[in-house]
């Protein structure tokens, strides 16, 4: 007997959720006017504060970063897509640009072409323009192709949204009040605040509360790419998102998908839920931390076998210090892959030195802490995207094709 993934109630509820937001065609349509430049700063500018001119002083500054240098490809291997995590925010990605400007002569810093933040997605920063100039910032100025948000099911919300939530999905959610006005999902099992490991107990129907805040959040700013590190909320964003071409998801680390047997598992959910042109609101798999290049290679093979369209794999070359092995390096193996022929994502969570602000930590520090620490955690950025572009040129050396930001071109 072959159970199915997910019950006429789970859909039913998904289903409501997605009206009650406009419908499949509206969230679609929406994301893509909010990701144009123009229209970004045209809301920016009613927003206020000084978000609009952190984007044009980005416009002023992206005009001074140093340019890739033409090098050689050798079509017989794969390609690294660069990948930098921490941009946390219009405050720290306007310091980054700042220090790869002062640097551009004496040490080129390239901009990743995918960019990771892991900022809780809390009213403040998705309504009052930060997230917006975020984008603006490294979408639409520096040409990434690829910035990923990422939701944690664990930040306080007003309840009045709960309550909103539980008449439109007819579902109930485990909470307990913040304040007078606010509540939060009950986590049961020990992480930071925001939830164990960054969001990845969805127990009961708490995936749908990760799909209300992805939706908001694309809604708002038109951000098309958001973490998940849940096998349900997993299951729930690729039935979701499959009539939402532009909503995509990457699929994190600590889903734990260290082998080939875990990375089939992750391959049947997509495809129970494939859209018409064989393509997925998965666009990005991260293989765990655990993995050899042989099992990455395999991967990717498999991937390929599959016949499931537009999805990248993606490792970690360095970690933050409290992430896990200390020291690691997955650089010998990133080179094996692509000599091998097979694609990857090289992305950094660290530059392999121990930083001030290069830990886990940072990424769960509250909206006006963020700010206040914005030098220091834009250094940080600085010095990964480094790394990834010291990495990359190695790999060009070789004749390896590696890509970097529009800005970078």
């Amino acid at each position: 007997m072959k159970f199915k993934l997910l019950s006429e109630r789970d859909m039913k509820a998904m289903d409501a959720l997605k009206e009650f937001h406009g419908g499949a065609q509206k969230i679609n349509e929406t994301i893509a006017f909010k990701k144009k430049l123009e229209n970004r700063k045209a809301i920016l500018a009613e927003k206020g504060g000084d978000w609009l001119k952190l984007v044009e002083e980005a416009e002023e500054l992206v005009q001074k970063f140093p340019k890739l240098p033409a090098y050689e490809v050798n079509n017989a291997y794969g390609t690294a897509r660069s990948q930098v995590s921490g941009f946390q925010g219009a405050r720290v990605t306007h310091n980054f640009m700042k220090r790869v400007v002062e640097t551009a002569e004496t040490d080129p810093c390239y901009v990743p072409v995918e960019m990771i933040s892991v900022v809780g997605l809390t009213d403040e920063y998705v309504y009052s323009g930060d997230l917006m100039a975020t984008l603006a910032m490294t979408e639409n100025i520096m040409g990434t192709s690829k910035y990923c948000s990422t939701n944690l099911i664990g930040i306080p919300q007003p309840e009045a949204r709960f309550k909103k939530l539980e008449e439109v999905t007819g579902e109930k959610f485990e909470r307990t009040a913040v304040d007078a006005e606010n509540s939060a999902l009950i986590l049961k099992n020990q992480g930071t605040f925001f939830g164990n490991f960054g969001g990845i107990e969805v127990a009961n129907s708490n995936h749908l509360v990760y799909l209300d805040g992805v939706t908001r959040t694309a809604l708002e700013t038109g951000g098309d790419f958001y973490l998940n590190p849940s096998w349900s909320s997993i299951v729930a964003a690729c039935y979701y998102a499959k009539d939402i071409p532009n909503l995509t998801f990457k699929v994190s680390m600590l889903l734990s998908t260290q082998t080939t047997m875990q990375f089939r598992m992750l391959l049947n959910i997509i495809n129970e839920y494939i859209r018409e042109d064989g393509t997925t609101p998965i666009y990005e798999i991260n293989i765990g931390n655990g993995a050899d290049s042989d099992t990455f290679i395999q991967c990717e093979k498999e991937l390929k076998e599959s016949g499931i369209k537009g999805i990248t794999l993606a490792a970690h070359m360095r970690i933050n210090p409290d992430l896990g092995m200390p020291n690691f390096d997955w650089t010998e193996n990133a080179h094996k892959v692509l000599e091998s022929g097979a694609n990857i994502t090289y992305k950094y969570e660290s530059d392999g030195n121990a930083r001030d602000m290069d830990t886990m930590a940072a990424y769960f520090i509250s909206d006006a802490e963020r700010n206040e620490l914005a030098d220091k955690i834009g250094e940080v950025i600085y010095y990964k995207s480094l790394k990834a572009t010291q990495d990359g040129k190695d790999f060009m050396k070789k004749g390896i094709n590696t890509l970097f930001g529009k800005a970078t071109l």
